[in-house]
């Protein structure tokens, strides 16, 4: 039996068999389901992990935990080489400092991208239609209340600012709604993969689109990326969705725009200062709001905690990642 063993923080809730198994290849399968960060962090300091090689811990575990900072990567003991993160985003991890550390870091790509996709599409509709008015106007008794007309996704332009995984599953279905797709990325993609969309710099998709998607990562480069001089550039009208990160979007600007009505609707499935929402947005009927729920279906869920253990097996067995975030792929 090799002497590696594996931590697992948190909740796992789809894949506990599978979890079980690890145990084949591993001296010991730890776990720390609950509790809080001082208690981890005696926890890692009192040597209690010290056998730990490799570990798997999610967006969710960050409650108990708090952020993967430097200060609790410092802590970390030495024997731990790989940190299996259960998320697409993982700006909740300090991956410089696991890098100095000569930890690994890996998170879940793919298997996150039709159900955020589906979400962003549900977003891009609903905010299209205009939803919210209705939506509790019909809970209350009072049928459509202040009905309004909204407007059809044929022949708009959707710009999404982020074409990766998750922005082409949401070209390819808004593509079905007779949407026109124009991205921006740093770079542009290979002709194969834009499917039919246009590549445009980034001042040219705010000009242009008349609704925006963002399906980027949060990096201090793209944190209120979207802000009071991107509103002004944008169409009079614009409607806005994001499942991407809260923090893309300077929210005091956005109320400011929606009730100026240059945005005319907003979709939004995650925020500033979750799980805090501002409250110029929750007053605002012309925003459709959801509680960051882009990957909640059981399959997907399913399917990313097995991803996380699949690359937990392929750290111990072969010493690499499958799905290794691009930041470390870049120094290596």
């Amino acid at each position: 039996m090799p002497d590696k063993a594996a931590l697992l923080i948190g909740p796992l809730v789809h894949a506990r068999s599978e979890w079980a198994s690890v145990s084949k290849i591993t001296s010991k399968l730890h776990e720390y389901p609950d509790g809080s960060r001082d208690d981890f962090l005696s926890k890692c300091r009192s040597g209690e992990y010290d056998d730990v090689f490799a570990m798997y811990r999610s967006n969710d575990s960050n409650r108990i935990t708090g952020n993967f900072d430097s200060e609790l990567i410092s802590a970390l003991p030495s024997s731990l080489k790989y940190i299996c993160h259960n998320g697409a985003g993982y700006d909740n991890i300090d991956i410089a400092a696991c890098t100095e550390r000569g930890i690994q870091v890996s998170s879940t790509p793919i298997a996150v991208n039709n159900a955020t996709a589906d979400v962003a599409m549900f977003l891009v509709l609903g905010a299209l239609r205009n939803v919210t008015h209705c939506f509790q106007a019909v809970r209350k008794g009072k049928w459509r209340g202040d009905f309004k007309l909204g407007h059809d996704p044929k022949d708009k332009t959707l710009g999404i600012l982020g074409m990766g995984g998750i922005g082409s599953a949401l070209a390819v279905r808004a593509k079905a709604f007779g949407m026109n797709i124009q991205y921006h990325n740093r770079h542009r993609l290979p002709e194969q993969q834009e499917n039919g969309a246009k590549y445009v710099g980034f001042d040219e998709l705010l000009e242009t689109s008349d609704v925006l998607s963002l399906n980027l990562a949060l990096s201090d480069s793209t944190r209120h990326i979207i802000g009071k001089k991107e509103f002004a550039e944008m169409k009079d009208g614009v409607v806005l969705v994001n499942t991407a990160r809260g923090p893309l979007i300077d929210e005091e600007a956005l109320v400011e725009a929606l009730e100026s009505r240059k945005v005319w609707t907003a979709g939004l499935d995650v925020f500033e200062k979750e799980p805090e929402i501002h409250e110029g947005l929750l007053r605002n009927e012309n925003v459709v709001l959801l509680p960051h729920i882009g990957t909640a279906t059981f399959e997907t869920q399913r399917d990313m905690e097995l991803l996380v253990l699949d690359n937990l097996r392929s750290a111990i067995k072969e010493g690499k990642l499958l799905t290794q975030v691009p930041e470390q792929k870049k120094d290596s």
